[in-house]
């Protein structure tokens, strides 16, 4: 066994997250008979079995896990020396990934990312909408190097050993009903309790988004909201606030500009927040991606509540 080579070993790793051949073939593109010969051939670098059969699927032996915990450092260990190296010549130049959820693409990513085009024409930036779930598996395999995540007042999220958080902003929820809709006439702050008959909409179950506005209105209205509809797609959610005469509870990113259909209220018994956070592995970043980190944080700090409904700048 003379050494491992680091794609092999990156494969292994795949396959202890992922589980599945299959995922790991999607994920880097390449056919599951392909993926099996790699594994085939570092187990005889190894000189032992790495994988065995479970089911229809595969596992990973004893000795798998114990190479692929160790693959994990090796492959953050050259991370670390190819952004060492870039460090060195100082040449701002390279490819960054980039994720998020919708409204943090929308309105921090997207401009960031027009900035880059300007003060760093050589760093490619690839951006991908993905919610946390599925993005933070990315971004631990290095199939991402920056998400913006959130999370909800209550609901923190997990934080995995591996990798950095770096507050960004802080924003409030808003109320958005249907312009006609009775408790919206005065213009004053909303009661979650007098939505109590409504339908309501938010993202899909699972996600932070789906479980405040469950807690709220529980916590503050004593009731299980009747959660008709579920998209995880904001200009969803407000068309179904215009056309289909449901309520939700947005955060001040995901509001547009004026809009005669709509009313936007601040919730009566207290205010609800959600904070985004940049997420990257732990370690120092290279030129590249330091540059992406001073973007994002300078459009993170370019954000303005500019009025009591809190709807952000352009």
């Amino acid at each position: 066994m003379d050494g491992f080579d680091l794609r092999r070993l990156r494969v292994l790793r795949e396959l202890e997250v992922r589980g599945t051949l299959g995922a790991v073939a999607q994920a880097l593109r390449f056919s599951p008979s392909a993926i099996s010969q790699q594994l085939a051939v570092l187990e005889r670098e190894a000189g032992t079995p790495l994988i065995e059969k479970a089911g229809r699927g595969v596992r990973l032996t004893d000795a798998g896990r114990l190479l692929a915990e160790h693959a994990a450092g090796l492959l953050d260990a050259a991370e670390a020396a190819r952004a060492d190296l870039a460090s060195l010549t100082g040449e701002v130049r390279g490819t960054v990934r980039v994720g998020g959820l919708q409204s943090a693409t929308r309105r921090i990513l997207i401009p960031a990312v027009a900035r880059l085009r300007t003060e760093h024409p050589q760093v490619r930036v690839e951006v991908t909408e993905l919610e946390l779930e599925q993005a933070l598996p990315e971004l631990r395999l290095g199939g991402l190097d920056l998400v913006v995540s959130d999370e909800y007042d209550g609901h923190p999220r997990p934080r995995p050993a591996g990798l950095r958080f770096r507050p960004l902003l802080e924003e409030p929820l808003h109320l958005v009903l249907p312009a006609d809709h009775p408790p919206a006439g005065s213009g004053a702050p909303v009661p979650i309790a007098a939505l109590r008959g409504d339908v309501w909409t938010s993202s899909a179950t699972g996600t932070g988004h789906h479980a405040v506005v469950v807690a709220t209105c529980r916590s503050l209205g004593g009731y299980d909201p009747d959660l008709r509809h579920r998209s995880n797609d904001a200009d969803v959610q407000l068309e179904l606030v215009r056309a289909a005469g449901a309520v939700a509870l947005m955060p001040a990113l995901t509001l547009p500009g004026a809009d005669p259909a709509l009313a936007v209220r601040e919730v009566a018994e207290g205010v609800v927040r959600r904070r985004l956070v940049v997420v990257t592995r732990e370690g120092r970043p290279g030129p590249a991606l330091g540059a992406v980190l001073a973007a994002v944080a300078e459009r993170g700090g370019q954000v303005v509540w500019n009025d009591r409904r809190d709807r952000p700048t352009p």
